[in-house]
């Protein structure tokens, strides 16, 4: 028997399965808890009846993580399957958009048999674990702060005529609410409110000083030099250090602006040539080089230069700015590949990296309208000679993918396997097609 391949649609209490050839015919179906008993349940069985054996989970990154990170600690081969191609071979095999679990590990299963490319994945790096913790915690901390200064002022809009000025400190805050002496019931009500929401804000700025602190020595410890970048500090290094996982996984700098969504689409027709916004990619990624490209611009920097260049070409701002992201990108990337080249402890300068990608995101596969910005990507950002032209449409439209050579046909027969974990409900099966 040739190898298995096990298409997993994870659920936060239940995981249903479907075991297919190599030639997409249907050997078994089954739905299992995630209950210890339930897994080892599963994992046993597919042992017993499989030796040649990969499976597929969706969303490796997100709600398959436990799942995953599990099988893979157990010795399997894990691939992630990312959720929308899942979903684009589920219509093609079905014809429509019915969405179930038994469909979901039929599509999981089907894109894992037809696309070559996908991540495998390999056990996380306890360090680099901590580290997405600490920042997923601090960009929680940073919504927290937004909506309680939007709270206190509109509290203080209602306290004080024409309200707070727009860059309010907690201090300044204070200093206003002392001003103000309510004598009706409502308003000491609404100065109470004001006072605990103001104790809140100051709450939350200690906490943040305390994990940016945090994340700078994380950052620093485990060898990297992003921080270097200007514009860059250490929310954004662990960010980047996260979402990336190991750099080996990107070709070259322009899959890693593919990645990161700076790379331009082309939506040439006919005659004319142009490109537009792609919207595509690690949307936190884009927001680490769009922070960066602001500071750049609001200080005398290469970047700034670099912007003014491109408005006198002819660029909107818009266009220049994400000229400007695209450019920071590759700075990025050959930041990330020097750091993988002084550190000694393995490929992407990660202590106990390996080739092999950890379940971090989405796997970073680009089209070929994915049109890169010509010229060099020094370190850091000098005058070219000759400067670089791309179109950028400011208002471009939502990109999808293409599918990569995925064909699917649905099997002509099928086995229910039922599951032998206590409570587990066996799935119904689905009438062959004709």
């Amino acid at each position: 028997m040739g190898r298995m391949i096990i298409g997993v649609d994870p659920h936060k209490a239940s995981v249903t399965i479907e075991v297919i050839d190599e030639r997409g015919v249907v050997a078994a179906t089954g739905r299992f808890a995630t209950d210890n008993t339930s897994y080892h349940s599963m994992l046993g069985y597919a042992r017993q009846s499989w030796r040649h054996r990969v499976w597929a989970v969706e969303g490796a990154a997100g709600v398959g993580r436990p799942l995953a990170q599990r099988l893979v600690a157990d010795g399997e081969q894990v691939l992630d399957v990312p959720a929308k191609l899942a979903a684009r071979v589920r219509v093609f095999d079905t014809g429509q958009g019915r969405k179930t679990d038994a469909t979901d590990a039929h599509s999981i299963a089907a894109v894992a048999l037809r696309t070559p490319d996908l991540r495998r994945l390999a056990v996380e790096d306890a360090d680099l674990v901590a580290l997405r913790l600490l920042v997923d915690r601090r960009d929680e901390l940073s919504r927290r702060r937004v909506q309680a200064l939007n709270r206190l002022h509109r509290l203080l809009a209602e306290l004080i005529a024409g309200g707070a000025k727009k860059d309010l400190t907690p201090l300044q805050a204070k200093a206003l609410l002392a001003s103000v002496r309510p004598r009706d019931v409502a308003g000491r009500t609404r100065r109470r409110m004001t006072a605990e929401e103001l104790a809140d804000l100051v709450g939350v700025d200690v906490k943040l000083k305390a994990i940016k602190r945090e994340l700078r020595d994380a950052v620093l410890a485990r060898g990297s030099h992003l921080m270097d970048v200007y514009g860059v500090g250490p929310a954004g290094a662990a960010r980047i250090l996260v979402d990336v996982g190991n750099v080996a996984r990107f070709a070259d700098r322009n899959r890693f602006a593919s990645w990161t969504g700076t790379a331009p689409l082309e939506a040439s027709s006919g005659e004319l040539i142009r490109h537009r916004l792609s919207r595509a990619g690690n949307r936190r990624m884009n927001h680490v080089l769009h922070i960066a490209a602001i500071v750049q611009l609001r200080n005398d920097t290469p970047g700034r230069a670099y912007y003014r260049r491109k408005r006198a070409d002819g660029k909107t701002p818009m266009e220049a700015l994400r000229c400007l992201k695209r450019r920071l990108s590759d700075v990025v990337y050959r930041q990330l590949v020097d750091d993988a080249k002084r550190s000694e402890a393995g490929p992407g300068g990660h202590s106990g990296a390996t080739l092999l990608s950890s379940a971090v995101d989405l796997p970073p596969v680009i089209d070929t309208s994915d049109q890169p910005l010509p010229g060099p990507a020094p370190a850091t950002l000098p005058a070219p000679t000759t400067p670089a032209k791309t179109a950028a449409s400011p208002t471009g439209a939502s990109t999808r993918r293409r599918d990569r050579g995925v064909n699917v046909e649905r099997p002509t027969g099928r086995t229910t396997l039922t599951p032998t974990s206590a409570g587990a409900p066996s799935p119904r099966a689905r009438k062959p097609r004709p």
